[in-house]
């Protein structure tokens, strides 16, 4: 069983504007905001060890510790 899971994500956002994006983790929405023109780490808390994101392009699934790249408000997970 896992307790007190998380998604960490390693994000280059190459958009000069910050995104707010929709996640869905194990059955729970929430708000995840990566800010403008940065590399940085976020970390989504939930029971799992995936996560759906809801971009301009559509959805995309990303596992814990992850590294991806935001272009206009698109995901690309390197």
């Amino acid at each position: 069983m896992v307790v007190n899971a998380a998604v960490t994500i390693r994000y280059y956002n190459k958009d000069s504007k910050t995104h707010k994006f929709e996640v869905k983790i194990a059955g729970s929405s929430k708000t995840v905001e990566f800010g403008s023109s940065r590399t940085s780490t976020v970390t989504i808390q939930g029971g799992d060890d995936e996560a759906q994101i809801k971009t301009d392009c559509g959805w995309v699934t990303v596992k814990d510790d992850a590294h991806i790249t935001i272009k206009d408000g698109c995901i690309e997970i390197d």
